[in-house]
């Protein structure tokens, strides 16, 4: 039995128990973020920009299956900074290592080219090195380290005043 093709597509309010089951997974690890419960779709949606809202998905027989999103929201209400998104990207636990990471990232990085953003950033925990090298393979840099920047309530951090690595990315046509 052969895989079926990855593709990658605007998400849609349809995907959403699909997105928050990868989040949610995500989140109960303890090493993608400080959350420690899933938005709504509402919030979610109020909370992230339109464009770019992606997901990975694979069709089996007439459904389509979620493997992964990636989404972002403005760091700042202010003028000066409306081309600067921070971003997250997340894989359904089962599915990483495939490559499905790398094909959302390009996705994304060049739908917020073409919407006109010029930085993409976000935090990552520095025990997440695989995020890190991901990053870094699709042109991230590392800014700097925010040292004990909060705590952590899920995960083997559980409690744990923890540090993140501070991570961008510049459109290469600014």
């Amino acid at each position: 039995m052969s895989t079926p093709p990855i593709s990658i597509r605007q998400m849609a309010r349809a995907d959403w128990p699909q997105v928050e089951r990868i989040f949610a997974a995500g989140i109960a690890g303890g090493e993608a973020t400080f959350e420690t419960t899933t938005p709504t779709w509402h919030q979610f949606d109020a909370g992230k920009i339109p464009v770019p809202r992606i997901v990975a998905v694979a069709e089996h027989a007439t459904t389509e299956v979620v493997l992964g999103w990636a989404a972002a929201s403005r760091v700042s209400a202010r003028a000066a900074y409306q081309g600067v998104i921070e971003h997250s990207v997340y894989v359904d636990s089962g599915r990483r290592g495939e490559g499905i990471g790398r094909l959302l990232l390009d996705a994304f990085i060049a739908a917020a080219e073409t919407a006109g953003y010029w930085t993409i950033q976000s935090s990552i925990f520095p025990e997440n090195t695989a995020s890190i090298r991901l990053h870094q393979a699709v042109g991230f840099r590392i800014v700097g380290t925010r040292e004990r920047i909060a705590r952590s309530e899920l995960g083997p951090h559980a409690g744990q005043w923890r540090d993140t690595v501070l991570i961008e990315r510049r459109s290469l046509s600014r």
